[in-house]
């Protein structure tokens, strides 16, 4: 039977040939092809009766994407040095992969660029659509549950511009059987229950409470039968939308993590007669990971958010908890083995979605083709071309937001740019161009505007220190969301463990040198903010005029944060 370690020790010798001196990049790549095929990725150690499938956080990708997983993922108190707060070779030793093997590409950023030029993209909507009709015709329809995470809706330039409309098309092809939410939230309550009613699957939110009559918004709980077995799906947003984004686009609606409300839906769903609870979440690894704890009778969390992957699922007592990546680069897969109203045995994959060696779905393929066709001259037009690698994901810096904070600086005449620590956005390689499509892929969003204003250094180390908590908290249920703001302009220094209020010190201008002063005012510049009614230009028609005047970006290694462990 084909295992996971089956296919790491299958994959290897193609990881071999990646690197070795001699070969060109045409060579390695086909080289790659030839060890690697759909039918490697679709094995799968099959057990019991049911199959749950899970994607989640693909920010609107529709097409294959490059995407750099980040070098710093730290891990706080009890979750310090375990998955999913493991990087490059710890990350390898730990999941027993080899460098340089596909996996090793899909997970980790050690030679990334050289990896990336061999494999090629990962993700695209049709490829997935591929592996879930090939796992549902080869499992049985009525054996899979097929479930998304969220974050699905908002992200690109054609979700922008149809407000979500051309993921709504495009996800009914793939057919879910529940989904949850976040950033959907940021398209404002009207058009999130316009979609939910046109969609035509449950939108799950046990969490999510009217603030007049403390009544549920949305139904909590979806019952499915699949293959014999009675499964439950609770589904759980995002607790703190109303922080991370604007409260004005959903003011009628209070979230939160509810550990007593999830509770109470557990255990009634095991009283209609629920054999496997499974819980569908955008709470975020670590906090599902403590709740695993805190919630009794949940048999498998989904969870989604941080955008973790981890190549199985982790066992937390007698919970399984899988975390599926983002951006379509993966899709995950937990078989449950059932026996008298009780899992007995199961096992898992995260399957990377190698986008050339998966056979395109046609139906799909179609579909994406007409949703971007409208936009498509756009989409192409090149406003520069990037000498440096440009991502975003990490917990403290990405060269995407280092360039953007350079055109917030250069463009809004400030000392200081802030850029916020969003996870979404894909990667550009050296020597690629950058395309309208790829800048939005950056900054899609409904409320773009980029502000100018003046921060005293007091202030600033505040709003620092503040973001620092939401990542950097000892307790998860405390953590909301997002990666460490990003500075241009300043560096400062970072003591994660240390407490609120003594984590930030060192705040200095680059430009001088000069210590920032606690009662001195700074000119600020930033985007995003979660205030209504901000004055200034969106972000991405500010960055598009900053790269059209560079042509060629090519951003210098200075790191703006030190991070004292």
């Amino acid at each position: 039977m084909f295992t996971r370690r089956d296919f790491l020790q299958y994959t290897v010798n193609a990881g071999a040939a990646l690197g070795l001196a001699g070969y060109g990049a045409n060579v390695t790549r086909a080289l790659a092809q030839q060890k690697l095929t759909q039918d490697d990725l679709l094995k799968f150690d099959s057990k019991g009766q049911v199959t749950l499938l899970h994607f989640t956080d693909v920010h609107a990708q529709l097409k294959p994407v490059y995407f750099r997983p980040p070098d710093t993922n730290i891990g706080i108190g009890d979750y310090a040095g375990i998955p999913p707060h493991l990087v490059a070779e710890e990350f390898l030793t730990h999941f027993g992969i080899e460098k340089g093997s596909p996996l090793a590409y899909a997970h980790t950023m050690v030679d990334y660029v050289e990896l990336a030029r061999a494999y090629g993209r990962l993700g695209g909507l049709d490829r997935t659509a591929t592996l879930v009709k090939a796992i549902r015709a080869d499992r049985g329809d009525d054996r899979v549950l097929f479930l998304d995470g969220g974050d699905t809706w908002q992200g690109s330039y054609t979700s922008l511009k149809s407000n979500g409309q051309d993921m709504v098309d495009c996800m009914k092809l793939l057919k879910p059987d529940a989904m949850v939410g976040h950033w959907e939230f940021t398209f404002g309550e009207d058009r999130v229950k316009e979609i939910i009613d046109d969609m035509g699957y449950p939108f799950l939110a046990s969490n999510i409470f009217d603030n007049e009559w403390d009544e549920p918004v949305f139904d909590s709980t979806a019952m499915f039968e699949k293959g014999g077995v009675k499964v439950a799906v609770i589904g759980q947003a995002m607790p703190y939308t109303p922080i991370a984004n604007p409260r004005w686009m959903f003011p009628k609606w209070s979230f939160g993590i509810r550990p007593d409300t999830l509770q109470e839906n557990v255990d009634k769903a095991r009283a209609d007669g629920a054999e496997v609870v499974v819980l569908l979440s955008h709470d975020g690894f670590d906090v599902d990971r403590k709740l695993a704890g805190v919630v009794n009778g949940i048999d498998v969390i989904l969870t989604g958010h941080t955008h973790d992957a981890v190549p199985q699922a982790i066992e937390v007592g007698n919970t399984l908890l899988l975390s599926s990546g983002s951006h379509g680069k993966y899709l995950g897969r937990v078989d449950l083995e059932v026996k008298d109203g009780k899992v007995v045995g199961h096992s898992s994959n995260l399957i990377p979605v190698f986008s050339d060696v998966i056979q395109p779905d046609a139906e799909m393929a179609a579909q994406i083709d007409e949703v971007r066709k409208p936009h498509e001259a756009e989409l192409n037009r090149v406003i520069g071309k990037t000498e440096t690698l440009l991502y975003r994901r990490g917990n403290f810096n990405g060269t995407w937001d280092d360039l953007i904070c350079q055109g917030i600086i250069e463009q809004r005449d400030t000392q200081i740019a802030l850029s916020p620590g969003f996870r979404w956005g894909t990667t550009l390689l050296p020597g690629q161009d950058i395309t309208i499509d790829d800048l939005y892929t950056e900054t899609s969003m409904s409320y773009p505007s980029v502000y100018r204003l003046e921060f005293t250094g007091a202030q600033m180390k505040e709003i620092l220190e503040d973001v620092c908590d939401n990542l950097f908290n000892k307790d998860p249920f405390f953590q909301q969301g997002g990666d460490m703001v990003r500075v241009g302009g300043m560096s400062y220094t970072c003591s994660p463990n240390a407490d609120m209020g003594g984590r930030i010190s060192d705040m200095r201008l680059t430009s001088t040198g000069e210590p920032l002063q606690a009662d001195k005012k700074y000119v600020v510049g930033g985007w995003a903010s979660i205030n209504e009614n901000v004055e200034g230009p969106p972000i991405y028609e500010l960055m598009e005029r900053h790269i059209m005047s560079k042509q060629v970006v090519n951003l210098p290694d200075q790191p703006t944060v030190k991070v004292n462990m």
